[in-house]
């Protein structure tokens, strides 16, 4: 059994990292900070230390610079990690020998591949295509399911969920699990239970809402005793009002008229440190999509009286050939061509002459498909909740910048192409 020190001064990411590396059969050891682990590199002697850059009592160079000297050490294999990674970092630990150096939050996929190659072990995990993530917002966890379900990303959830209710202050937990777009069937039953059970050690039953198009998922909740309380649906705003205690869509303020923010933006955390868990695995990298893979014929129409987000709208796609087409009001641009030929819309809900809401009722009239992403300001009297009911694709809210603007609109074209 090949032996792993685990150095690190997060006890979530100690704790994380080890029971994972127990389930793939190693004897795993953890030190609390370089001190520690310099005296239980002698004690132990492991085979393989994984460490992070940032040490207490002894800093992790000062770590390395014993473990090389010492000529029983010396050839002991170091994987580090590190929040931060710049080149004089990388250059401080390379003349040690450190050949891994990973960006915390660490994917864990990349990482047992590092201790797969270090050790000469056979590390074999579950590859089952899945997509998780999970943030916070108005309190609520939202766990989004894609894809289908795999055993090392439902892992991960549990040690992600925990995080966010550290760094969120959260003590009455409520989960929302949007599991829409992913078809659950009976072969998926042992893992749909684990990713309950997970949820379910966090939150009550009662807290606890699953937005799904799935009738097992609603029969494996109803044949559960210990799952009855969980409310299952199809409809986003049901899903959301259980959980609210209020029905979606009311206003926070009826003197102000100002709309509810719901589900629609990742509430800022209370701590100010990031978070350590990260749910994408390295493989999917490869998976990712370039806009510049698209045709450069495609037609971005930006539907909004402000010439600033126009302006913005189209730096964020100035190093592509797409043709951008800024319209001032909703009239001006359905009466243009391109209402029915564009690739994306970028719409405002509130503009004069036609309103945003006005301009979606007239293209559900006219094209079948309805690529728009909605732009809102917070103070809307409208909430973005009734768009999303017409169909519209997705949202983003103001202010912009280029860099969302150009992330959203690839999740949009992707789905489209």
């Amino acid at each position: 059994m090949k032996k792993i020190l685990v150095v690190d001064e997060s006890a979530l990411f100690r704790d994380f990292l080890t029971k994972k590396l127990i389930e793939y059969g190693f004897e795993v050891s953890v030190a609390v900070n370089g001190l520690d682990a310099s005296v239980k590199i002698r004690q132990l002697m492991p085979e393989l230390v994984i460490m992070d850059y940032y040490l207490s009592r002894s800093s992790s160079l000062e770590v390395l610079e014993k473990l090389r000297q010492d000529p029983n050490t010396a050839g002991i294999a170091v994987i580090m990690a590190s929040a931060k990674v710049d080149r004089e970092k990388l250059l401080q630990v390379a003349r040690f020998g450190v050949k891994k150096f990973f960006t915390k939050p660490v994917r864990v996929d990349a990482l047992l591949r590092a201790v797969s190659e270090s050790l000469g072990v056979q590390v074999d995990m579950d590859n089952s295509p899945c997509i998780v993530e999970a943030h916070v917002n108005d309190d609520i966890v939202f766990v989004e399911v894609a894809q289908g379900l795999n055993k090392e990303k439902i892992e991960l959830l549990r040690y992600k969920i925990k995080e966010l209710l550290d760094l969120y202050d959260l003590s009455l937990v409520k989960v929302l699990v949007m599991m829409s777009s992913v078809d659950i069937t009976s072969a998926d039953s042992i893992k749909l239970g684990v990713l309950l059970n997970t949820i379910l050690q966090y939150a009550k039953p009662r807290n606890v809402r699953i937005l799904t198009n799935s009738e097992f998922v609603a029969q494996y909740v109803a044949g559960r005793e210990e799952m009855a309380e969980i409310g299952v649906s199809n409809n986003l705003e049901q899903a959301m009002s259980g959980l609210l205690g209020r029905k979606t869509g009311n206003y926070i303020d009826p003197s102000q008229k100002t709309a509810q923010q719901e589900f629609l933006q990742v509430q800022a955390p209370k701590k100010d440190r990031g978070e350590s868990i990260d749910m994408k695995f390295e493989s999917e990298k490869a998976q990712q999509f370039d806009l510049h893979e698209l045709d450069e014929n495609l037609t971005i129409a930006v539907v909004d009286d402000d010439l600033v987000i126009q302006e913005l709208i189209k730096t964020a796609f100035s190093d592509t050939q797409f043709s951008i087409k800024p319209f001032g009001n909703g009239r001006e641009f359905v009466s243009d061509p391109v209402a029915e030929t564009a690739d994306l819309i970028f719409l405002d809900l509130m503009m004069p002459e036609m309103d945003g809401f006005q301009v979606l009722s007239d293209l559900t009239k006219r094209r079948k498909d309805l690529p728009v992403i909605v732009l809102s300001a917070l103070s809307q009297q409208e909430t973005v909740v009734r768009a999303l009911k017409l169909g519209v694709k997705s949202y983003m809210i103001k202010p912009l910048k280029p860099q969302a603007v150009r992330k959203k609109a690839t999740e949009i074209l992707k789905m489209n192409f």
